[in-house]
């Protein structure tokens, strides 16, 4: 069997998270918060000194990665998720499994039938529409196709959600919810 590669994105065409921006101003914005207090609270106390001016940044910048949002782009037939060490993408018109994961995150995890997999956050999909219905016109593909053996119920319940929220805000928008 030949094994294909995920599409790369072509600039048209490729959407991109609209809140990823600003969710990375927030992270920034923590980090140089936490900066500024450790500095300041550390000058308080007398014991700042060269190595420790030196290591507060270092800190800051560890914070600043472990808050650093994934960034999510979706082309024709693709999927990918950009993390602060890595990018992992899938071709959603070859999705094999869709699991949600146990526990209080609920991140969705895809396979396709590369055995290339990816985890999102599907907050992700449900704040940007035109991310989710690409997501979502590759997965048809793939059920149409016959590749996708599982979980299909878990982006049926997902798209409800969102199509459920998209149409609950044309109301509010409307003035008539």
């Amino acid at each position: 069997m030949e094994r294909r590669t995920a599409p790369r994105p072509a600039g048209h065409g490729t959407i991109g998270d609209r809140h990823w921006r600003r969710d990375l101003r927030r992270a920034a914005g923590c980090a140089l918060a936490f900066l500024c207090l450790a500095v300041a609270l550390d000058a308080a106390a007398g014991t700042l000194t060269a190595r420790r001016a030196a290591l507060w940044p270092a800190l800051a910048a560890v914070v600043l990665v472990l808050l650093c949002p994934s960034r999510v782009t979706a082309g024709d037939g693709w999927l990918a998720v950009r993390g602060p060490l890595r990018e992992r993408r899938v071709r959603t018109d070859a999705l094999t499994v869709v699991r949600q994961s146990p526990g209080l995150s609920r991140h969705l995890i895809l396979w396709d039938a590369d055995d290339r997999w990816l985890e999102l956050d599907p907050r992700v999909l449900e704040a940007d529409p035109l991310l989710w219905h690409r997501l979502d016109a590759g997965a048809r593909r793939s059920r149409d196709d016959g590749t996708l053996r599982e979980g299909a119920e878990v982006l049926g319940r997902l798209g409800e959600r969102i199509d459920g929220a998209a149409a609950r805000a044309v109301l509010e928008a409307s003035g008539m919810g």
